[in-house]
């Protein structure tokens, strides 16, 4: 089902009074569907700050906009181009900081499913090493 098709379904329900199906994105991926690791995560967040970085080397010109300053603009088209500017610098450091964020909370987010991953490996030996049973070579085949 498409998401417009389950948005759709949605807002119907909620119209008619009815409690609306929850959105597949609240609900668990089929099995083989959705694989996380931590280098997949850790790539991931590696890529948002390069993104972040690339961003950040392609930042609005501060020299764009005194083009447009009095005397060369009138004084209206100035300050709207003024104001934009600033808009648009305030825009772009949030996006920067948003990229940035994201990808700090991913890397925690790695570390975390590294140290989950490290307890299960752990807890399965210390089961092996608790519960094994050493069977010498010879009498594996009786």
């Amino acid at each position: 089902m498409t998401f417009d098709a389950e948005w759709a379904e949605c807002k119907a329900a909620a119209q008619a009074g009815e409690q609306p199906v929850p959105p597949r994105l609240h609900q668990p991926a089929p099995a083989g569907e959705l694989v996380a690791g931590a280098p997949s995560i850790n790539g991931n967040a590696n890529l948002l700050i390069e993104i972040a970085a690339l961003l950040h080397e392609g930042r609005p010109d501060g020299d764009a906009s005194t083009m447009a300053r009095a005397p060369r603009a009138h004084p209206d088209v100035a300050a709207q181009a003024l104001r934009f500017a600033r808009f648009a610098d305030d825009q772009f450091k949030d996006t920067v900081a948003l990229f940035a964020g994201l990808a700090t909370r991913l890397k925690t987010t790695g570390t975390g499913f590294a140290r989950v991953d490290d307890d299960t490996a752990a807890a399965f030996l210390r089961m092996v090493v608790d519960t094994g049973v050493y069977v010498k070579p010879e009498d594996k085949d009786r």
